[in-house]
């Protein structure tokens, strides 16, 4: 500390302790001083009669070698041992100065060859201007050497007294102050330069850190999620349950259209600070995505990873009050064990993810745990995509169409278009295994548009009153420019938007946003109908019908002809038959296979009715036909009046 004081040492601790570690990093040069030591001592002990210049001769040969000693300790061990070398050196050192400094002085007076004395004296002095250098990163042990060293010479220059000696008395002290300069000179340098190259670390440490942190919610990103996750699988317990938790918010782009991206990034730190409270100690938690989080902990059971999960999910369930706004989100969870023979991230990541995947494909605030069923379905789904862009681009698809009729007339009055698939090798696809991949991949997009397109060229050859039905997918509908695309399929094929009816269901309007609202107001602006399809299978909410401009509401064929049909399905249609009367729009009952489910949903008040009873879904040949069959009747009733 005095050292400190005095500029003898650097004031910072850091950089006194890489000083210091500077002087057992290569001990190269101590090794060759108590090489050199050896030899001096060994050639003066031989050489001389006097027992006190034996004796520190001797002292110079055993202080060399247990520096030499002390020096490969002090590189080579890192433990206690190494430890107490490094502290202790500076004893060494100094025992080791004096030893050289009294064996030159004691020379001057004792020895009886000219040839010792100048031995000793002249390694003590090269000894003690090479601490100048060798020591200056510890200034205050290197002058203390170098005093060591001087003194003694210095006492036997002034006992012997002759003039030469005298005068080299006198140059002893000069030539300190002069190597003093030089040290202090050697070890401001190497202060600064340790102190800039400890600045430089620490600031690359800052950096990387920042690279590896999510600046909104301190947490991990997914680059520090990749570098420490891997450090967690190595060091984790081989006999616990390691789980990967991926979570996926709900209405997080709602909230950030909706009240702002600082609204938005309050609720990431506060579904943040829930995970912290929530996770085990240990677990890395890390920010993965604009709304998407993972955990990855290390617990004693399968047991434990349920309560976690369950517990995680209940919390994020639970509204946040923010800003004077009651937010309500939750999340999708997907789950990944890794067993104990393979603690990999990336295969404990796929798993996670494609959990998470079917968590959100079941819905809102979902858990889900990989099995490698998801991995077989994975690989089908794929399959299926590919061969479905295969298929679009090689006129493989058909579009059939099932008539709606009318249940007062028995008249079609519409056509509802439905894709069919005739696989070269897996012969027909039906929708259901092939449409829920379209949508999942986002080529519903391409299918939707082609789906249209070409129903409304076909509807061009119908008769002028008979109108065309289409499924719309929510994906579709949020696809940019897609009120604009439809247009134009209906320009180009030539029929007027009034005889387009769009089908959509009740899963649409989960989010409620207001995207939706703009496309379906800009296309009734333009006269396309919108149905309401499968309604009383979801949410069936009268707040739909009453916002959004529908003419058309089909009621689902589980209320028809499904297996628990009865008094109270019969209510149930008698109710929603009222209601669209009163408001003006059509009620579909679709399902109808047989002439006295006909009756019952003419009677309870339905206008139009569609379903095998009346026609399958046939080819568009089949469908003029259909027609052509309708208009000849038709002649002949007004020729039969």
């Amino acid at each position: 500390m005095i050292a400190a004081r005095l500029g003898f040492e650097a004031p910072d601790p850091a950089v006194r302790l890489e000083l210091t570690s500077a002087l057992h990093a290569r001990p190269t040069g101590l090794l060759t001083g108590a090489a050199c030591g050896v030899i001096v001592g060994s050639v003066a002990a031989n050489s001389t009669s006097q027992p006190l210049l034996f004796w520190i001769a001797m002292t110079l040969i055993v202080l060399a070698c247990t520096r030499a000693l002390t020096a490969i300790g002090a590189k080579s061990w890192h433990n206690a041992a190494g430890d107490f070398l490094r502290r202790t050196y500076w004893i060494g050192a100094l025992l080791y100065a004096a030893a050289a400094g009294a064996a030159g002085g004691t020379s001057l007076m004792l020895a009886e060859d000219p040839h010792v004395s100048i031995l000793l004296v002249g390694f003590a002095l090269i000894f003690g201007a090479g601490i100048a250098v060798g020591n200056a990163g510890r200034p205050a042990i290197a002058f203390s050497q170098m005093a060591l060293t001087f003194l003694p010479i210095v006492a036997g220059c002034l006992v012997v007294g002759t003039a030469p000696l005298l005068a080299l008395a006198v140059i002893l002290p000069a030539l300190k102050v002069g190597l003093v300069v030089l040290t202090l000179g050697i070890f401001t340098t190497l202060s600064k330069e340790v102190e800039a190259a400890r600045q430089s670390r620490q600031l690359a440490h800052e950096m990387r850190e920042q690279a590896r942190t999510d600046g909104i919610t301190k947490l991990a990103n997914r680059t520090g999620f990749e570098v420490a996750g891997k450090a967690l699988l190595e060091r984790a317990d081989p006999e616990a349950q390691v789980a990967l938790i991926w979570l996926d918010l709900h209405r997080f782009k709602e909230v950030n259209d909706m009240l702002g991206h600082t609204m938005g990034d309050q609720v990431l730190c506060e579904t943040a600070k829930r995970l912290r409270r929530r996770a085990p100690e240990g677990a890395l938690i890390a920010r993965f995505g604009s709304d998407e989080f993972l955990i990855l902990a290390s617990l004693a059971s399968r047991r434990a990873v349920d309560a976690l999960v369950s517990e995680i999910n209940s919390d994020l369930a639970s509204p946040m009050r923010i800003g004077g706004h009651r937010i309500e989100s939750g999340a999708s969870i997907g789950v990944g064990l890794a067993g104990p023979s393979a603690r990999t991230l990336d295969p404990l990541m796929h798993q996670a993810g494609l959990a998470l995947y079917h968590a959100k494909i079941a819905g809102r605030h979902q858990i889900c745990f990989f099995n490698s069923a998801m991995t077989r379905n994975l690989v089908r789904k794929k399959e299926i995509e590919a061969e479905l862009r295969a298929a679009i681009q090689k006129d493989e698809l058909s579009i059939y169409f099932q008539p709606i009729v009318d249940l007062a007339t028995g008249r079609i009055r519409a056509f509802e278009a439905l894709v069919r698939w005739f696989h070269p090798e897996r012969g027909e696809l039906v929708p259901e295994e092939f449409i829920p991949v379209a949508e999942d991949t986002g080529l519903i997009i391409t299918l939707g548009n082609w789906i249209t397109r070409q129903a409304a060229l076909t509807a061009a050859q119908w008769p002028k009153h008979i109108k065309l039905a289409v499924n719309l997918s929510p994906v579709q509908i949020r696809a940019p420019g897609a009120a604009l695309g439809i247009l134009k399929a209906l320009e180009d094929a030539g029929i007027h938007p009034s005889r387009l009816e769009l089908e959509v269901t009740e899963n649409l309007f989960v989010e409620d946003n207001a995207e939706t609202a703009l496309f379906m107001e800009e296309l009734a602006a333009q006269g396309v109908r919108f149905a309401l399809d499968d309604f009383g299978t979801g949410y069936s909410s009268l707040h739909y019908i009453n916002k959004y401009p529908f003419r058309t509401i089909k009621v689902d064929r589980s209320f028809v002809s499904g297996p628990k049909t009865g008094r109270k399905s019969d209510a149930i249609i008698r109710a929603v038959a009222e209601m669209g009367n009163t408001l003006g729009m059509e009620i579909v009952a679709e399902g109808l296979e047989t002439a006295e489910q006909v009756q019952v949903v003419r009677a309870a008040g339905c206008t139009l009715g569609q379903g095998y009873h009346f026609s399958r879904a046939v080819p568009e040949h089949l469908a003029r036909l259909l027609l052509a069959e309708e208009e000849l009747l038709d002649t002949g009733t007004r020729l039969a009046g």
